[in-house]
Formats: C-alpha cells, sequence, structure tokens
C-alpha cells in the first residue's frame, strides 16, 4: 500500500546532493573573489613591505612593516606579483617628487625590492663632496642635530655612549623645500666624495638616509650598489607604518611578543 504525501527518500537525497554542490560553488566562487579583490588591492592600492636592514635610519628601523601607496607613480609590471609581464612599459606614469621615499624594484636583479629616498630628478647633476651632497653644483642645506644614539655600536665611526652608538645626525633641505633627517658616520666612508652623476631621461637617483651605511645610486652594481632606477622600475610611495619590532620576539614563548612591539611607531606617516 501507498502512502500518498510520503517523501521519496530518493528524491530527497538528491536534493541534499544539490544544496550541497551549490553551497560548495558559492563557496568557491566567495574564495575566488576574495583573491581576486586581495590580488587588486596588492597590485593598485595598497601593499605591505618590512624594513630589513638600517640604510634608512633615522626615519625606517630594521623591524618596521610599511604600506606602500602603488598609485603615485603609476603602473607597470612590477606592480604587479611575480613581475608578471601583463603591463607593457608604464601606464598612467607620473614623476615622483623630490625627496620621496620610495620602494623600487632593483635595477639589474628585479627580484628585490629596495626603499631609497629620491634624490635626483632626470636631468640633475648630482655629486658629494666631503661626505655633503651637492644637487645641480649647489650643496643643500644641512642643519646639526643632537646625535643618533644606534642601540650597538656596529655603526663604524661611531662614539660609544652610556646607551649604545652615537652617530651625528642632520636635517637635510632638498632643493623644493622638503627637509628630512640623515645620519653622518664621519669623513673618509665609502661614497662621501664622488664623481658628478647626470641623472638620464626617465630615471632618478636614490640614496638612503644613513649616508654611509647605504649601498644606492652612487655605487655601481660591480660596487654591490644599483646606478640609476628607471621609472619603469618604480612600485610605489611609502605612506605609513603598521607594525614595528624589535627583533626581540621568540616563536616559542609568546610573552616575549607584546615587549618587542614598538607601539610609538605604528601609525608613523613616511
Amino acid at each position: 500500500m501507498t502512502v500518498t504525501g510520503a517523501p521519496d527518500q530518493r528524491a530527497v537525497r538528491i536534493g541534499q546532493a544539490m544544496r550541497r554542490d551549490v553551497t560548495i560553488a558559492e563557496g568557491i566562487r566567495t574564495i575566488a573573489f576574495t583573491m581576486l579583490a586581495a590580488l587588486l588591492f596588492r597590485s593598485f592600492a595598497y601593499e605591505p613591505f618590512n624594513i630589513p636592514s638600517g640604510s634608512m635610519l633615522p626615519k625606517l628601523i630594521a623591524g618596521d612593516y610599511m604600506l606602500v601607496a602603488k598609485w603615485p607613480y603609476g603602473f607597470s609590471r612590477h606592480s604587479l606579483p611575480l613581475g608578471l609581464p601583463v603591463i607593457p612599459g608604464k601606464l598612467l606614469p607620473v614623476a615622483p617628487v623630490r625627496g620621496d621615499v620610495v620602494v623600487f624594484r632593483e635595477p639589474g636583479r628585479e627580484r628585490f625590492d629596495l626603499v631609497k629616498r629620491v634624490i635626483g630628478l632626470p636631468g640633475d647633476r648630482i655629486q658629494m663632496r666631503n661626505g655633503v651632497l651637492h644637487i645641480n653644483d649647489a650643496a643643500v642645506a644641512l642643519e646639526r642635530l643632537p646625535d643618533f644614539v644606534a642601540p650597538d655600536a656596529g655603526y663604524g665611526h661611531c662614539r660609544p655612549s652610556p646607551n649604545g652608538c652615537a652617530i651625528a645626525r642632520y636635517r637635510e633641505t632638498l632643493p623644493g623645500g622638503v627637509a628630512h633627517k640623515i645620519l653622518d658616520l664621519g669623513a673618509g666612508t665609502p661614497g662621501d666624495d664622488t664623481g658628478v652623476f647626470i641623472v638620464p631621461a626617465d630615471h632618478y637617483f636614490m640614496m638612503g638616509d644613513n649616508r654611509d651605511d647605504s649601498l644606492d645610486s652612487r655605487f655601481s652594481a660591480a660596487q654591490g650598489g644599483f646606478g640609476f632606477v628607471p621609472a619603469e622600475n618604480l612600485i610605489g610611495r611609502a605612506s605609513f607604518l603598521f607594525f614595528s619590532s624589535d627583533g626581540s620576539a621568540r616563536l616559542a614563548a609568546p610573552q616575549t611578543w607584546p615587549r618587542a612591539i614598538r607601539l610609538d611607531r605604528i601609525g608613523l606617516s613616511l
């Protein structure tokens, strides 16, 4: 005898399987959309970078994590993950301003991202004389500031101090009015005296703020530097710090994590 209205078990199983398939498909679409949105954000809005060295002291410290704005200088293949050759040349190119802190792909070794300050624009004459930067044959303005105290003595020509190692600090004002702080380890260090560099068209001259502990445009690739930086290699402009750690935290010791965070640096504008 057949009871009317009783559910067909086979139909129920088919319905459940269909709902399960729909749920899986929706999950896949959600994941794909999220990954695409993250990829677009990273490629065309902001990308996180960390600072591994002291070449940009005193502004940037090893262990800083910053967000870099990707749109200010336009987009190239270096804007994309793995440098995918999807964008030919430079799309929507905009020239950086002298003094900008810029992340760029190292010329000749384009797997590496570097951060330096824009010092020379196309057509500029750049030279170091006795440790003083000259732009278009004029010395930049320097103002002596209190010493920067490094946490250790691994900075060459520095003076021992009660808290570490003291390094001379100056405020340097570039043509156009951008002022920033630099460190100078003293006379006689590599890069203190150079020939005249004439910046080619569509290229830029980059330097680290820690002048005597930075391999930059003053040095050729054979000397450990990278020379002039093509406009196409510019990735973005440093925006602000979103995290900073002094490196003292140990993965196996969670109690060390909070003490390692430099709370005073989080949110610092660059």
